[in-house]
């Protein structure tokens, strides 16, 4: 299974964009992907490939966004534990289900077929550079699809490695990888594909719905918002926090579910500032700045951007920034308003404002007042009650209750934002579903006929009139 053209030479034709899908296309409709045999080999390469190539990765990320050696290896692992449990339950995914058969359409039976879209584009973000960019190939692979994979230009390290994966282990009629800038995404956004996959901005991600509907093409997106943590008065205090701090400085704070503000109840609001700033200290020391488990700000903008909405007259910890290191040491801001700055737009930093409030009900108007839906929501408290009356009137794509950021990690729960935080879900069986299209066939047979439906209809309609009654 050679590759007709590899990636370069079609950048150096005038419609490269054009041919890669084509070069795919082609290779699709020979019906090669669809067999269980042929999506089971080319997953397990992929995680023979990703365990050969773990050094390099955490290399990569390293250099690309100061990804400390701990955090990489999630990344990494998340990817094989993805793979593993795709390989487990692949054949029982693809079996056709069987459903029943309305009086209408008797006689037959009538099943669900899962049957692969096509042509694949997948569009990775620049935190997770790695893992967000190969668990939505896992769902394509596995639904029987050809993938063109365009990494983000920021992780330029990152995206040599995996071009480096991808040809190792597959040709470019099947699996191809595009690097560069901008230009390189929009010349393969004005191609037809059968499916596109975006994580990112929900800026961008308006792109690239745009672009889809040129063609009536699928999307799938996975964006962002402002993750609210909520902390009741009945909740464990020194767990709240370790777990807050935890999912809030994970890639010092450039995770599209991170915690991006804290609700904490007005009975509890010194405690557990004090208990925060404490967990802080036993996470990253006196000097942040000096430990290995911080990372760094992608590039300046992003540097800038989240220094702007620091207000030290706010700051109960931290503040301090070191623009030749993009470094922004963890902090935390007190005494926050939903009027003020940070508050309106998603913070993607180590920067945690803390707020207050004395009642649910003024919990939930505050919640109300943000700009969209967000992402995730995380609840701290140990009444069901409580739960119950948050979830009951907030609208978020998931979350933790006593936890931030771990239902991420569980491959049976679908992942995926509402309205402004996203399009769609994945991970696990849920990635299949994706990228799959659910055929309906109706298999009839012939052995007998009932006539009741034909013409001529008679006086049937008073046998129809006296059934619906």
């Amino acid at each position: 299974m050679g590759a007709v053209l590899d990636s370069e030479n079609l950048k150096q034709s005038q419609s490269w964009a054009g041919a890669a899908v084509e070069l795919q296309r082609r290779f699709f409709e020979t019906g090669a992907t669809r067999s269980y045999d042929f999506r089971l080999r080319q997953l397990t390469k992929l995680k023979d490939a990703i365990v050969k190539y773990q050094e390099e990765i955490q290399d990569a990320l390293k250099a690309d966004i100061g990804r400390p050696p701990f955090e990489a290896y999630i990344e990494i692992s998340t990817a094989i534990e993805d793979l593993k449990h795709t390989l487990k339950h692949l054949k029982s995914w693809m079996k056709p289900k069987k459903v029943g058969t309305s009086m209408w359409a008797q006689p037959g039976r009538s099943r669900i077929e899962s049957t692969p879209q096509g042509v694949t584009f997948l569009l990775g973000p620049y935190n997770y550079p790695f893992l967000l960019l190969v668990q939505p190939l896992i769902g394509s692979i596995a639904a029987g699809n050809t993938a063109i994979l365009k990494p983000s230009s920021l992780n330029p390290t990152v995206a040599n490695v995996i071009e480096k994966m991808m040809k190792e282990c597959f040709s470019d009629e099947y699996v191809a990888v595009f690097k560069g800038s901008t230009e390189v995404t929009n010349a393969l956004l004005e191609e037809r594909f059968d499916h596109i996959f975006f994580t990112g901005s929900p800026r961008v991600g308006r792109i690239v719905m745009a672009a889809a509907a040129k063609h009536l093409t699928k999307v799938t997106l996975e964006l962002g918002g402002k993750s609210p943590t909520i902390v009741h008065k009945d909740a464990n205090l020194k767990v709240a926090a370790r777990r807050i701090l935890s999912g809030k400085m994970l890639n010092v704070g450039q995770t599209c579910i991170a915690p991006d503000h804290v609700h904490v109840h007005a009975d509890i609001r010194d405690a557990f500032a004090k208990e925060m700033v404490e967990t802080l200290r036993e996470f990253y020391g006196d000097e942040p700045s000096q430990n290995p488990d911080l990372g760094r700000m992608i590039n300046d903008r992003h540097f800038e951007r989240v220094v702007a909405l620091i207000d030290k007259a706010k700051v109960l910890v931290g503040g301090q920034t070191d623009a030749g290191q993009r470094y922004i040491a963890p902090t935390l801001l007190k005494d926050v308003s939903m009027d003020d700055a940070i508050m309106q737009e998603e913070i993607f930093g180590p920067v945690l404002p803390m707020l207050t409030y004395s009642t649910l009900e003024e919990l939930i108007v505050n919640l109300k007042k943000l700009p969209e839906h967000p992402l995730a929501l995380y609840l701290f408290t140990s009444s069901d009650q409580v739960e119950r009356q948050v979830l009951d009137n907030t609208q978020f794509g998931g979350g933790c209750i006593n936890n931030t950021v771990m239902h991420v990690a569980n491959p049976n729960l679908p992942f995926g934002g509402v309205g402004e935080s996203g399009m769609g879900a994945y991970h696990g069986k849920n990635s299949f579903d994706a990228f799959s299209h659910k055929r309906s066939i109706l298999k009839a047979t012939t052995l007998f006929d009932i006539k009741f439906r034909y013409a001529p209809y008679k006086d049937k309609v008073n046998m129809l009139k006296k059934m619906i009654k």
